[in-house]
């Protein structure tokens, strides 16, 4: 038994971060675990769908809100060790060894630091692309993507259409761009200290200002 850590939304404008730990025996994965990013929407829910609903397969998930990704006394690569650590502990036991997507330029730094905010006593390997050289990795993968899709398509039914959440995405800047116009703020789901939130800002102020 071992366990997979990995995770899905450290890039975008808009919504949470999410991270997710998969605990199993790797012969017990479904066929086709592959990195979330290799695999279409429905192959990803379907994937995620049974390895939810295995006996023989713990999961667990733990969402970072856009809120604690402004926080200025933190940062990003922070609070994904702090929310690897957190799904660890959720599925995992002492003794256990594990394999870690790194976020950080230095993955052994990353596992250093993931190890020690776990309360579990547990062995882990920290890897550039783990999620594609490693089943659990990658069932992990998928699991916290979809976790992530899910809540961005909870926030256009209610918001209405916002893209993938991307600030390389026109449909997200223009939402983005349209919220502010609307409502004279960024929404609650935005990352205000990203660089496109600023900017859209910024081109809103000076839009008021061309008006006086």
């Amino acid at each position: 038994m071992h366990f997979g850590v990995d995770e899905a939304g450290r890039g975008p404008v808009l919504g949470s971060l999410f991270v997710a730990c998969v605990r199993a025996d790797p012969a017990d994965l479904p066929a086709g675990i592959d990195d979330s990013k290799r695999l279409s929407p429905a192959r990803r829910e379907a994937l995620a769908d049974d390895l939810h609903g295995d006996d023989r397969v713990s999961t667990a998930v733990v969402e970072v809100t856009a809120s604690e990704i402004d926080d200025p006394e933190t940062d990003i690569n922070a609070l994904t060790i702090t929310a690897a650590a957190e799904a660890i502990d959720d599925v995992a036991e002492d003794g256990l060894a594990g394999i870690v997507d790194a976020c950080d330029t230095d993955a052994a730094r990353f596992g250093r630091r993931v190890v020690v905010a776990t309360e579990t006593d547990v062995e882990v390997t920290a890897e550039h692309g783990a999620d594609e050289n490693h089943a659990l990795a990658g069932a992990a993968s998928i699991v916290a993507k979809v976790a992530r899709d899910t809540h961005i398509d909870r926030l256009a039914d209610e918001h209405g259409p916002l893209g993938s959440g991307y600030p390389s995405d026109p449909a997200t800047r223009e939402f983005l761009r349209e919220y502010v116009r609307e409502n004279g703020a960024l929404p609650s789901f935005a990352r205000a200290s990203w660089k496109t939130s600023r900017d859209v800002l910024d081109a809103a102020a000076q839009s008021t200002l061309s008006n006086f």
